[in-house]
């Protein structure tokens, strides 16, 4: 069933369209009677995997492979409606909405045959909590709702000795809310009302999703790693890995889910360059470009081949619910490398200094020159991407406003000598490629409107990512893609102390007393209420300047004319089980 509490996070698509491909949109499509023989999918990625274990998974370039390896409870459909997946049917809802019962399906194995009943579904959910603390993962809070979550998220065992107590079901790392009435009965209670919490849980290569533990015992911390212990419940598992180079997936025989995989064998190529992706693509040998979270196009690239007319049907430009921003490190402690002199502890002065950096920067100017108002569009609604509940209005944040005067007034106050802002450095991941371009571009609009010059550094998408939620950075390329369209996602993932800010798995370090009692008592509200205290929050961040918003993101995708069933929607890729190859 679907609760009311259910209507307001329902995921949907923005912009234009609501579903997006190139031959088929669904999820069940027909086998078609022309396949070519060699069922071999063969598209580029532009940096190594950062982790491929739901339970520390942070990066939608991870998420995107591992929706192909792992399954949940539920999931989202290609048209983002939540359906059950291992779960037999949607969960039974208590009265109280703080129950939910899931009956499982009598049928799924892992990859390597181990049969999953309700005690997989235990010792998943539970190690990704008892990991969301002391490994610093940013998705632990989509189990947050559940009784218990609060202690088991503070235990501090990790690797071998977590698995130890994981195995003893040791009090510490089980949640009492989480329990298992037979092997396919999962009973789930949450300690206040959460309408998001369905979504939470649906969502793709994240907390929710289900490993095996025999082979996770293996190697703690590095099972994904190793093709003999990559073992997950999806349609397709690993078969070779040589880092930073190449990645092979084949089908599982005798999958239990639907469609049927068609495709029998992905090969995933690591290339660093853009550029160099796309021109192997047109030389044929790839069959996509865009898939595996890297949907970044070099604008030179997306222009020329909108003007190529044998080509320009095969491109796809469609809005991602992403946004990018730039990060100040809001923290000073012994436990973040980061300090500089945007910290809160520096009151109106760094406040001061935050917001001119922030004026300084020509919003709609970047769009056009980075991405020809084609691949972006600058943010001027909000961190929360246009058309999701939760976006505040076209040019309602004023943190986009361009004001080159005053930032420079704000400076000269704050800053008089310039001894503050000396030897500031920017740091950004290249893989994407409109990262560099933006960094080029706030480097000479500091230097231009603020005299400030600012140093770049460029580093790997995956060490970047594990750096920048550690604290190292004090100015640093920022984002999230919405997982769900509900303001939760964005607000307790990024900021406040139950994410783990300021030390754990938070760039800004940013938390506050107020912020921290407002998300709690958003998440536990629904409808209009939330949506008002939500965007109380958005208000909060704008007031304490916690970020500079840069542009919302539309994907550039290409499709070789054979490739059957590929596509995408506003959140995420479709799966590769639903992709066919045709003869060419």
């Amino acid at each position: 069933m679907t609760p009311a509490s259910f209507r307001f996070l329902k995921a949907m698509c923005v912009a234009a369209a609501g579903c997006m491909v190139l031959a088929a949109c669904g999820n069940n499509p027909t086998t078609s009677t022309n396949l070519a023989t060699d069922q071999t999918l063969k598209f580029p990625i532009l940096d190594d995997f950062g982790t491929l274990d739901p339970a520390i998974a942070d990066a939608e370039t991870d998420q995107e492979i591992q929706q192909n390896m792992f399954n949940g409870l539920t999931k989202f459909d290609n048209n983002l409606n939540v359906v059950p997946d291992i779960a037999s049917k949607m969960p039974d809802l208590s009265a109280d909405g703080l129950t939910y019962t899931f009956t499982l399906r009598h049928d799924v194995t892992f990859s390597n045959g181990d049969k999953v009943t309700s005690k997989d579904v235990l010792y998943s959910w539970n190690r990704a909590a008892a990991m969301s603390g002391a490994y610093g993962t940013s998705y632990g809070t989509n189990l947050a709702a559940i009784v218990g979550y609060d202690k088991v998220s503070t235990q501090t065992a990790v690797g071998a000795a977590l698995e130890k107590l994981l195995e003893a079901k040791d009090k510490t790392v089980i949640m009492s809310g989480l329990t298992a009435p037979d092997d396919y009965t999962v009973k789930v209670q949450l300690a206040f009302p959460a309408g998001w919490f369905l979504s939470a849980i649906s969502l793709t290569g994240s907390t929710g999703q289900l490993v095996d533990q025999n082979a996770v015992k293996q190697d703690f911390d590095n099972w994904w790693t190793n093709p003999a212990t990559a073992i997950g419940t999806g349609p397709y598992k690993m078969t070779s890995r040589v880092p930073k180079a190449t990645v092979d997936f084949a089908s599982v025989d005798n999958w239990w889910g639907l469609p049927k995989p068609t495709v029998t064998k992905v090969h995933l190529d690591i290339i660093n360059d853009a550029s160099t992706a796309i021109t192997k693509y047109e030389q044929g040998g790839y069959d996509i470009y865009g898939y595996g979270g890297y949907s970044n196009a070099p604008v030179a690239d997306v222009l020329r081949i909108q003007g190529t007319p044998s080509e320009k049907s095969q491109l796809l430009i469609h809005a991602k619910v992403r946004t990018t921003w730039l990060s100040f490190n809001m923290v000073s402690d012994s436990k973040r490398l980061a300090k500089g002199p945007f910290t809160m502890d520096q009151g109106q002065t760094a406040h001061d200094l935050r917001l001119a950096f922030a004026l300084a920067v020509d919003k709609k100017k970047l769009a056009t020159v980075v991405c020809s108002d084609i691949v972006c569009e600058a943010a001027t609604g909000g961190l929360i991407t246009k058309g999701l509940t939760g976006y505040l209005g076209d040019g309602a944040d004023p943190l986009s406003a361009f004001d080159a005067a005053r930032a420079k007034t704000l400076l000269t106050g704050a800053d008089p000598t310039g001894a503050k802002t000396k030897g500031l450095t920017y740091v950004y991941d290249p893989s994407n490629p409109l990262n560099k371009p933006t960094a080029e571009f706030l480097q000479s609009q500091w230097q231009d409107n603020l005299g400030v010059h600012v140093e770049l550094q460029a580093v790997s998408h995956s060490a970047f990512i594990k750096s920048r939620l550690k604290g190292d950075y004090v100015l640093s390329r920022d984002g999230w893609q919405a997982d769900y369209n509900h303001p939760q996602d964005w607000f307790d993932n990024l900021w406040g102390s139950a994410l783990g800010c300021p030390d754990s798995s938070c760039t800004t370090g940013y938390h506050t007393t107020a912020y921290d009692a407002l998300v709690k008592q958003a998440d536990q509200e629904s409808g209009d209420k939330a949506l008002a205290d939500y965007k109380k929050l958005s208000q909060m961040l704008i007031d304490d300047v916690v970020y500079i918003p840069l542009f919302y993101s539309r994907g550039s995708f290409l499709f070789k004319p054979y490739v059957k069933g590929a596509g995408t929607n506003n959140f995420v890729d479709y799966p590769w089980n639903g992709i066919q190859i045709l003869q060419h």
